[in-house]
């Protein structure tokens, strides 16, 4: 597998992604980070690891951006795009190219708890909230809607009585790395097949 990256920030996934490549544990190739934040750590990582890294803003003119990252993957020869942290909406370029092929990780059992404005801790602070029992981490294609494609894979963590948003976070975190190189491996090795998606991205 040819694997593409979007990280606004650390990249904490596909650092673990990346790891399990480079150990052997993952038959999949790092071709490309694209970041929309200059600074953002997930560059530095890609470059010291050998893998290209590109930072491309979307403030400015996102239907340009989407149409500049489209092409980015494809002269990379990506196959799948993955979302690592990445805190911006894809365009319908974008989508369209990879339909089907773009996962993403969110720090919820979806459909719960998921949505625009759906990010970091607000998704815990709405798991207390709401007083679930359990909450998690949910792997899932993208499409043009915030949280909304077909879902691929969860794991569940218990919500104990004790737990603070803080608390929930750290625990979610450090299950979401895990949970997206095995989810990768399943789909490396053939036993995960994704679901079919059709782009509505120029609907």
């Amino acid at each position: 597998m040819k694997l593409g990256f979007l990280a606004s920030n650390n990249g904490s996934s596909m650092r673990a992604i990346v790891s399990a490549i480079e150990a052997g544990a993952l038959a999949a190739q790092a071709r490309l980070v694209v970041s929309n934040r200059k600074s953002a750590p997930a560059l530095a990582f890609a470059r010291e690891h050998g893998i290209a890294a590109r930072y491309m803003p979307t403030a400015s003119d996102p239907a340009a951006a989407d149409a500049k990252l489209a092409e980015a993957m494809r002269q990379a020869d990506v196959e799948y795009i993955i979302l690592s942290g990445y805190l911006r909406k894809l365009g319908a370029r974008t989508l369209e190219a990879f339909a089907g092929r773009i996962l993403n990780i969110h720090p919820a059992l979806l459909p719960l708890h998921g949505g625009q404005g759906m990010y970091g801790r607000r998704v815990h602070e709405a798991v207390i909230a709401s007083d679930d029992r359990f909450t998690g981490a949910t792997v899932h294609l993208v499409d043009r809607d915030y949280d909304h494609g077909k879902i691929v894979a969860q794991v569940e963590i218990p919500v104990a009585p004790y737990d603070t948003p803080e608390t929930l976070e750290s625990r979610v975190m450090a299950a979401e790395p895990g949970l997206f190189v095995k989810t990768l491996k399943r789909l490396a090795a053939g036993t995960l097949v994704l679901p079919s998606f059709k782009s509505t991205a120029g609907a």
